[in-house]
């Protein structure tokens, strides 16, 4: 379980915010798992199916008695069709544990076409989904198809041989896949909020942690704030492109952690340079979209990155200068400090020598342990 999650879920249940649920008149749905839909996989030869069954794993956050999932051909330019699709429990591999595989309606029927840039939601089923389940969700994929919109992962997904294989309880394997093509959540009916951690590679594929809320995790790698990269399809839309879909589409969502901007810093050029004021007008923007959605807003500092392949003086001046007004405008609900966790206090532009990845922008598992541990610190 990572420490940095699972801190943060209980540091924000105690911080006493004031109540700033949605309307629950949608069911009392949660979104228990979630990830960011990125588009064009530069192996694309391997993310073409042909009549292929795909059974994609999931971890629960929360959990709940009625489950539903939500798939996604958000970055799609024609028509995705689901033959059928299921789900249940995991018990090892590709296998499905015995007694809990439901199958899964879209308006009533077993089958749906998803337009082009649009997602879908399947109708609830009854299952028993306890905290932190390894969850099964089988997808079958008549014709061929040509993924252009899914997810990084951490887990291996499964590939079948040809066929409608959703219904088998140990899936026939031809080969596996680090993303997950299409689905991008997993909600349960339940009162208890979610979550939203929006960012970069800093918490891109962390775990969640057990809590009575939920956590989705919507980083990803690369990602900036105020642009996309063309030459990165894989990094996904910028925050401000994405927040619409990947926060406030969210179901349950009561708070979003902002963790995003050092890409925009690192990769300002002299031609075209990311200012302090640019990087303020962005955070406001997600402030302000948040607020009126009722959703509580967490800012991040951004961590030191000298040594990274970007860096520069010039730059490092103007990540000292973001944090400072992350720290002092009093413009977010609450400020998790990442900076002064990460840094060496010998030579606070670079990381901890103990938390670095080794190639000083990211930090490793003692330093995601490390913000674990201090998130407890969060503070108004």
């Amino acid at each position: 379980m990572n420490r940095f999650l699972s801190s943060l879920a209980v540091a924000i249940a105690l911080a006493g915010q004031p109540a700033v649920a949605q309307s629950w008149d949608t069911g009392h749905w949660t979104a228990s798992w979630g990830a960011a839909p990125v588009g064009a996989p530069t192996d694309a030869g391997l993310h073409t199916f042909s009549n292929q069954t795909l059974r994609l794993v999931v971890q629960s956050s929360i959990g709940g008695n009625r489950v539903r999932i939500r798939l996604s051909n958000e970055l799609g330019s024609t028509p995705l069709r689901i033959g059928a699709a299921r789900i249940g429990l995991r018990a090892q591999g590709s296998d499905v544990a015995p007694g809990t595989d439901r199958a899964l309606t879209f308006g009533g029927r077993p089958s749906v076409t998803i337009p082009a840039g649009a997602p879908a939601l399947s109708d609830p089923v009854e299952l028993h989904l306890p905290p932190l389940a390894q969850v099964a969700v089988s997808l079958y994929l008549p014709g061929n198809v040509q993924v252009a919109t899914l997810s990084q992962a951490r887990q291996a997904g499964y590939v079948s041989p040809g066929g409608d294989h959703t219904a088998s309880a140990s899936l026939p394997v031809q080969r596996t896949i680090a993303t997950r093509p299409f689905l991008t959540a997993l909600e349960v009916d339940s009162m208890n909020g979610a979550i939203v951690v929006l960012g970069d590679a800093l918490t891109d594929g962390v775990r969640s942690p057990a809590s009575r809320l939920a956590v989705v995790n919507r980083s990803i790698g690369g990602n900036r704030l105020l642009s996309d990269d063309p030459a990165r399809p894989l990094a996904g839309r910028s925050a401000l492109a994405r927040f619409e879909r990947d926060v406030l589409a969210t179901s349950g969502v009561r708070h979003v952690v902002l963790q995003v901007g050092i890409e925009d810093i690192g990769n300002s050029s002299a031609a075209n340079p990311v200012t302090l004021e640019d990087m303020v007008a962005g955070y406001r923007q997600l402030i302000a979209r948040a607020r009126a959605a009722r959703i509580a807003v967490i800012g991040t500092t951004l961590a030191p990155f000298e040594g990274a392949a970007f860096y520069s003086v010039e730059k490092e001046t103007l990540r000292q200068a973001v944090n400072a007004w992350i720290r002092s405008s009093g413009e977010f609900d609450a400020v998790f400090d990442a900076d002064r966790v990460l840094r060496d206090p010998a030579r606070p532009s670079r990381l901890l020598p103990a938390h670095d990845s080794g190639d000083h922008l990211h930090p490793n598992e003692r330093g995601v342990q490390a913000l674990g541990e201090a998130m407890p610190l969060l503070r108004r």
